[in-house]
């Protein structure tokens, strides 16, 4: 069993992480400064509240819990942000980013596994990306995170450290359990703010643009449900533990839906046609973005469970239904409240 620091865990990806390495027995810790994340929402091991760019807390962290694992979530990702603040991105997803691999390597972490996106690739000439696309990011959020790959990368090669580098497509979904799930407040994810239009949270949802090259003329993304996505992170843990080399690896099931689908689906799972509005495309949206995530398989012996957008949609939409309903506190559901 590992001695794992979780940074961020208490966030959307991050709880689902944190839940799935305390069922399996390892020992965790999670780092969240809670300005976006909810305490509620740690559902196993110790939650330490500070942040990654506090040198002197993460080494005291570090050192305390004898960590051998390190995962890093802890970011900002909402990309028009970037766009409008960079500074903030960098400082955080870049800058914090280089102190808390600094503290690891000081520190003798064995392991680092690090939350990248899809965003480092910007409009890629085929829809379908490998590892090896080239990297061009064409907005400060994916920018800062390409950065901060780069310093991992570099950071391992002089030390004894290894890493993992996933890069998520579309993340979307909750834990099918009911414990848990996407609690952002102004949440900008096309599945959850389609579950939230369901739900009566918003009044109406926004699609922007109809004339990609696309079968239906909206974009097309590669949802991945982030149950499946936090299994890949304890694979990869599982995989360094057994002496595998450093690498990145694309988080995706190889295929894509469009807008039109998600609505779809989320219409008829909710009974709900949703309102929806039309506008112009927005700029630096590729028409379709697809991972190629054979060399996820290949490498961790990784077996998607929800790989199914009504799958998806369903667990979304019951935690809307939860949150709706007042049955969600702090990120987590109330004691009593329906399960599954």
């Amino acid at each position: 069993m590992s001695n794992v620091l979780v940074t961020g865990g208490a966030g959307y990806i991050g709880s689902h992480v944190v839940k799935q390495l305390g069922h399996a027995g390892h020992r965790v810790v999670t780092l969240d400064n809670l300005s976006k994340g909810n305490r509620g929402a740690v559902l196993c091991g110790e939650l330490v509240v500070g942040d990654t760019g506090d040198a002197e807390l993460v080494t005291t962290t570090l050192r305390a819990h004898e960590i051998d694992t390190v995962m890093h979530f802890a970011a900002w990702t909402v990309v028009p942000e970037s766009v409008s603040n960079p500074l903030k991105y960098y400082r955080n997803n870049t800058c914090s980013a280089r102190n808390l691999i600094e503290c690891c390597v000081e520190t003798g972490v064995a392991n680092f596994i690090f939350s990248s996106t899809a965003a480092v690739y910007g409009i890629p000439e085929s829809p379908l990306c490998n590892e090896d696309t080239p990297k061009a990011p064409i907005n400060p959020y994916g920018a800062s995170k390409l950065m901060a790959e780069q310093i991992l990368r570099d950071a391992c090669a002089a030390s004894a450290m290894r890493h993992v580098i996933l890069r998520y497509f579309n993340v979307a979904g909750s834990d099918p359990d009911g414990e848990i799930g996407q609690s952002t407040k102004d949440a900008t994810l096309l599945i959850k703010v389609a579950c939230e239009v369901a739900t009566g949270k918003r009044e109406q949802l926004s699609v922007f643009g109809t004339d990609y090259p696309t079968h239906d003329g909206t974009g097309v993304r590669d949802y991945i449900h982030v149950c499946d996505l936090a299994s890949a992170h304890v694979q990869a843990m599982a995989y360094l533990a057994g002496g595998g080399a450093s690498t990145t690896l694309n988080c995706g099931y190889g295929h894509g839906y469009s807008v039109r689908q998600v609505i779809d689906v989320v219409s008829a799972l909710s009974g709900r046609a949703l309102p929806v509005t039309y506008a112009p495309r927005r700029a630096g949206d590729p028409p379709e973005l697809v991972a190629d995530s054979r060399r996820l398989s290949a490498l961790l012996a990784w077996t998607p469970q929800f790989d199914d957008l009504h799958a998806i949609v369903r667990t979304s939409l019951d935690w809307e239904r939860k949150i709706a309903a007042g049955e969600v506190e702090f990120g987590r559901a109330k004691p009593g409240a329906a399960v599954g």
